[in-house]
């Protein structure tokens, strides 16, 4: 049995700037001893813990898809002034051919046979668009598509700046079989797309909208589920959106990245009641959430 403690080796071969304020990136990584890679199963939702030897390994949710074989990927904001941040300081200082360590897969994953025969709507804010990109790209591959319905993705970030993974959006407004809503806070003089705050824009186009905005193409929520992850503050104006469009709390899927810690359970830092985030979790329905203590 693998020591759960001790990472395994991966070396940086692509690093992408992902935003204007260059504090996002994402790390490309691949395994330098093949049966590691083949050991490292995982499913979008998961997360792993990134460690750089001589300053310390952090969570970070895995941004790549197990459908994208032969590598990792991972989405990395470096800390403000404010915040100690020595991983991801560390991280972002890395060049490629650098080693750092992988601990995982860890967690649980978005609820991919719950999901099956069903519309799906991504909603997303921000950097925390990380497991929900993994997500898009297993439902959109081509051996996973026929299993999922309709799918709507809802993106949104503060800036046209700040928007991850620009040349995938375009990408994916530009098929057929998703409906891609892609929308900031505040626009620019470049910006030529939609200008609105995340909840409204769900209001507007999410399954079970009635709208103008919306056409005989727009989904019903009867058979619809949410999978929601973004800033707290976004997460609480949403849910009560899809409520109003007829979710039920069992079909509205979030996820508390926020607590993960060693993702082990033994740190005991994760806990919320009786559940750790980072083995019982991080993905929750909003049905399980009510169960536990308001502590998340």
């Amino acid at each position: 049995m693998q020591n759960p403690y001790i990472p395994m080796p991966v070396e940086v071969v692509k690093i992408v700037t992902e935003v204007d304020s260059k504090d996002i990136k994402t790390f490309r990584l691949v395994f330098v001893n093949k049966e590691d890679e083949e050991r490292f199963r995982y499913l979008p939702g998961q997360f792993a813990e990134l460690s750089i030897f001589g300053k310390g390994e952090c969570p970070i949710g895995i941004a790549s898809s197990p459908t994208q074989q032969g590598y990792l990927e991972f989405t990395v904001q470096r800390a403000g002034a404010l915040v100690a941040g020595i991983v991801t300081s560390a991280l972002h200082d890395l060049d490629v051919g650098a080693r750092i360590g992988v601990r995982g897969p860890l967690g649980n994953a978005w609820p991919l046979e719950y999901l099956e025969g069903k519309n799906v709507v991504v909603v997303g804010g921000g950097f925390a668009f990380t497991t929900l990109r993994s997500l898009i790209h297993y439902m959109i591959h081509e051996k996973n598509r026929p299993r999922f319905g309709d799918i709507s993705v809802i993106y949104g970030a503060r800036t046209p700046g700040l928007l991850c993974y620009k040349d995938e959006l375009a990408t994916w407004e530009c098929r057929e079989d998703v409906r891609m809503f892609v929308t900031v806070d505040k626009g620019d003089e470049t910006w030529k797309g939609r200008t609105g705050f995340v909840p409204a824009v769900c209001r507007e186009v999410a399954p079970g909208a009635s709208g103008p905005t919306c056409s005989e193409f727009t989904p019903s929520a009867e058979n619809a589920v949410a999978v929601i992850c973004g800033p707290p503050v976004m997460i609480r104006y949403t849910l009560p959106v899809f409520f109003e469009l007829g979710f039920s709390k069992e079909n509205i899927i979030t996820s508390l990245e926020m607590r993960m810690k060693c993702g082990i359970g033994k740190c005991g830092r994760c806990n919320v009641g009786e559940k750790y985030v980072c083995k019982d979790g991080p993905v929750f329905s909003v049905a399980e959430l009510e169960k536990l203590t308001r502590e998340y």
